[in-house]
């Protein structure tokens, strides 16, 4: 263990301290003699009773406090705890428990992580980003709470986003944790009833609009790379009305990406290539029915790869293959309102749809047969047939469209 840490600074470390897991030369060399019980346990041994633990708490949230917790006081430990059993822990330090915490955040908060920049802090952001610890940070992970999963404005809330995705960095991807860096940046909230909430943690303000939070964006990109140059921006659950400019603005000067757009739309496009793979059939033989009209729905590349490869496959010398093609639809989206249809050939916009989908760069029309219907999911699928599903809508499950 490489720190030149001693005693109860190792203890209160979360990187250094392995708790009842140091060896009698450990503790010795660090002088933790009398401040651990002396009892040694093996981390097999840690990991079992961190489990009887867990089973003991009635709820997930429960779940998440006590993993936020040990996240905070042995990080060793806690990424064990994940690795062991991910399809357990994972859906409770992730999706869909974040949820909850991030709606409960200022009443169930604890111990801070990560950075928070608010927006009066504008010309300062360099100032307050040099305030953290770590000197070689090589992934951001940064919201501004405006639009959290399906649960919409959460203000500083959303800070739980960020900290358990980058969780999932190093968990997943085996991203050393002091490279990880959650941000949130604080721009106000439109949520009533946060700024109405006496223990509300965030900026008692409205939202932030227009230049001035651009040119709050602009400071913040300017200094991660000033400061840590090496380092990855990721974008996480903001507006589309600003996750849209903003990815356009930075992704050909920094390295950075956003996840809602771009990480969703890579996993989906790769499960569909690897289905034709084994399948042996063409992507212009499919249909896709997309349950939800939001940025993981339809903003992300998966949608201008298909065109792009419709587009090439279409244009094949054999008019037969045109006709097929362009006579099945490429994808068909169900919102909560309408339904959209891409088709390949198609030129026109929707009257409600197309101001959304023209931004898009989408061709895009409204289908007369599932426009306003009220019957759920079921139904309208049996309309469009498709051979792949996306359901990427929370506000559907309230709406009955997805049936038993």
């Amino acid at each position: 263990m490489p720190t030149q840490a001693y005693g109860y600074s190792i203890l209160h470390n979360p990187r250094f301290n392995h708790g009842s897991a140091f060896s009698q030369e450990e503790r010795e060399k660090y002088r933790l003699e009398g401040l651990l019980p002396p009892g040694i346990s093996t981390l097999e041994l840690q990991l079992a009773r961190t489990h009887a633990q867990l089973s003991h708490l009635d709820s997930d949230l429960q779940r998440y406090l006590f993993l936020s917790d040990l996240q905070a006081r042995n990080e060793t430990l806690f990424y064990a705890l994940l690795m062991s059993d991910p399809a357990t822990y994972m859906p409770i330090v992730y999706t869909p428990t974040v949820g909850e915490a991030c709606q409960k955040f200022d009443h169930v908060f604890r111990a801070t992580r990560g950075l928070y920049i608010p927006i009066g802090a504008r010309g300062r952001v360099k100032e307050v980003l040099r305030n953290w610890p770590e000197q070689d940070v090589r992934f951001i992970v940064v919201t501004d709470g405006e639009r959290i999963l399906g649960l919409g404005d959460l203000g500083v809330g959303g800070m739980g986003i960020p900290i358990g995705k980058l969780a999932l960095y190093t968990a997943c991807a085996g991203v050393p944790p002091m490279h990880c860096l959650p941000v949130m940046l604080d721009v106000g909230t439109n949520n009533a009833t946060l700024l109405d909430d006496p223990l509300y943690l965030g900026s008692r303000q409205e939202r932030v609009r227009g230049d001035e939070y651009h040119a709050f964006v602009d400071e913040f990109v300017a200094a991660v790379q000033e400061i840590y140059p090496k380092c990855c921006i990721q974008w996480e659950d903001f507006a589309n009305f600003n996750a849209v400019p903003l990815l356009a603005r930075f992704k050909d000067k920094v390295c950075t990406y956003n996840d809602d757009i771009q990480g969703t739309a890579a996993v989906a496009l790769a499960g569909i290539y690897a289905g034709l793979r084994i399948s042996k059939q063409k992507l212009t033989d499919q249909r896709f029915l997309f349950l939800g009209g939001g940025s993981a729905a339809v903003l992300h590349p998966a949608s201008k790869s298909r065109a792009l490869t419709l587009v090439r496959q279409t244009s094949h010398p054999d008019s037969s293959a045109r006709r097929r093609a362009a006579g099945n639809a490429a994808a068909w989206v169900i919102r909560s309102l309408l339904c959209i249809v891409f088709a390949p050939r198609q030129r026109s916009m929707s009257s409600a749809g197309g101001e959304c989908f023209d931004r898009r760069r989408h061709s895009a029309i409204e289908h007369e047969r599932l426009c306003g219907r009220k019957e759920n999911l079921g139904s309208n699928a049996r309309v469009v047939r498709p051979v792949i599903w996306r359901p990427r809508s929370l506000v559907s499950r309230t709406q009955g469209w997805v049936t038993s």
